[in-house]
């Protein structure tokens, strides 16, 4: 649950060591962590707006863009298409208001927002936003960056709704060849094993589906993963793909596996 202290302690308490006038993003971004890890989307969300709210009413442009910047990927994970696209406009807006269009975190805000669009069926409004993220990428990162992995992956899905699929097997190619350099990169590349598959179905390439799907399950088996909330997310995630392509076994393995972990057992 949020505590008494989320909501009542002053703005910016002494110990926060900030200014007056900002919210302390780290520390609820660390907390709206912890309920994601747990499955409690509902706590998360609740404690995102009420921040973003606070961040607003004290003019702290920063602190509302890092809470906004959460709330896109949370809507877009709870099918919120009306929140989800005034939390992207309201992202992109102060994205370009505070001058961050052009650097790394500017960059993933574009991403990230980009990934709602094309989660909400427009994906071409989600290309330009992934061509504009992939351009300060590359001027600002180093080519094996784990960032440029999700940039690829979620580039790969947009095309392929667009119906480019050459297009989107590099661009899920690419993300494959930089999180095989990652550590802890199993779970990515499980997912873009499992994303191709989908892609191989959609293109009537039947014959590369198994392929696909038993790499990411052997990805996904690995000792190497560690078991922690987002491993869970990526099992409840990848988990119906495996019963969709005949493996129920698997399904019924992930998902009792991601249940378990997101209980704390």
């Amino acid at each position: 649950m949020i505590d008494k202290f989320d909501y009542e302690e002053p703005v910016c308490p002494l110990s926060c060591g900030k200014p007056a006038g900002t919210i302390p993003v780290s520390r609820i971004i660390e907390k709206a962590d912890g309920f994601f890890d747990r499955n409690d989307y509902g706590e998360a969300g609740r404690l995102l707006t009420y921040w973003r709210g606070e961040a607003r009413a004290l003019g702290d442009a920063r602190g509302e863009l890092a809470m906004e910047n959460e709330l896109v990927g949370y809507y877009r994970k709870q099918n919120d298409k009306e929140n989800g696209l005034a939390s992207v406009r309201r992202a992109l807006f102060l994205t370009e208001k505070l001058g961050q269009g052009e650097n790394a975190s500017g960059a993933t805000v574009l991403l990230n927002c980009a990934t709602a669009y094309k989660a909400f069926g427009r994906p071409s409004e989600a290309m330009e936003l992934y061509r504009r993220a992939e351009k300060i990428y590359k001027r600002v990162l180093e080519p094996n960056d784990t960032r440029f992995g999700g940039l690829y992956n979620n580039m790969a899905l947009a095309l392929a709704d667009l119906l480019r699929e050459d297009e989107a097997e590099r661009a899920y190619f690419a993300a494959l060849a930089v999180m095989e350099k990652a550590p802890d990169g199993e779970a990515e590349r499980a997912i873009t094993y499992v994303n191709l598959a989908h892609m191989y179905e959609k293109f009537g390439k039947a014959e590369k589906i198994s392929e696909c799907m038993e790499r990411a399950y052997a990805l996904l088996k690995s000792q190497s993963v560690p078991h922690n909330g987002y491993y869970a997310f990526v099992l409840e995630k990848c988990a119906p793909s495996f019963g969709y392509f005949g493996n129920v076994e698997a399904y019924n393995e992930f998902k009792k596996e991601s249940e378990r972990i997101y209980a704390g057992n």
